[in-house]
């Protein structure tokens, strides 16, 4: 296994718990938190008995990443923010500023698709089978069938 990156030299043993605390911290199993680690989205520092411990800052990136999954982020979109944290430190207010500007645009996006989707959904979805008698209003001649396939009034 890769060894985790060098840590500064004023850690403390206080800085650093076991796995299973975090896993009581965060709500999360012990199994996914091996799993995050085997991402690298944690690193784990080894004891001289090769024991796991995490950074206390960790909890911070476990709780971004159950937040992210809330919001529907993909966990290759949610390794791409983690990766511009610092490792060996506690992030700062701006390390997390700069990840909440990377995932805004992504954030607004869905946002809006989520709107278009909740204003159109007992109408018209566009794909042209909800009701012949609206579907000549909407989509006359099946227009959007040529701009291809599934709801295309809501995929926009």
């Amino acid at each position: 296994m890769p060894s985790a990156p060098p840590l500064p030299r004023r850690l403390k043993p206080s800085d650093l718990i076991p796995i299973g605390e975090i896993a009581r911290r965060t709500g999360l199993s012990v199994s996914a938190i091996r799993f995050y680690e085997a991402r690298k989205l944690i690193e784990p520092v080894r004891t001289g008995g090769n024991q796991r411990r995490f950074l206390r800052s960790d909890i911070r990136r476990l709780s971004f990443i159950l937040i992210a999954q809330r919001l529907g982020l993909s966990l290759s979109e949610i390794e791409e923010a983690l990766a511009s944290l610092p490792h060996g430190r506690t992030p700062t207010a701006r390390d997390w500023q700069a990840i909440s500007s990377a995932i805004r645009q992504t954030l607004d996006q869905r946002i809006a698709e989520l709107a278009r989707t909740r204003d159109r959904l007992d109408g018209c979805i566009g794909c042209g089978c909800l009701s012949l008698e609206h579907c000549a209003i909407w989509n006359p001649q099946d227009q959007l069938g040529g701009e291809g396939p599934g709801p295309r009034k809501l995929l926009g």
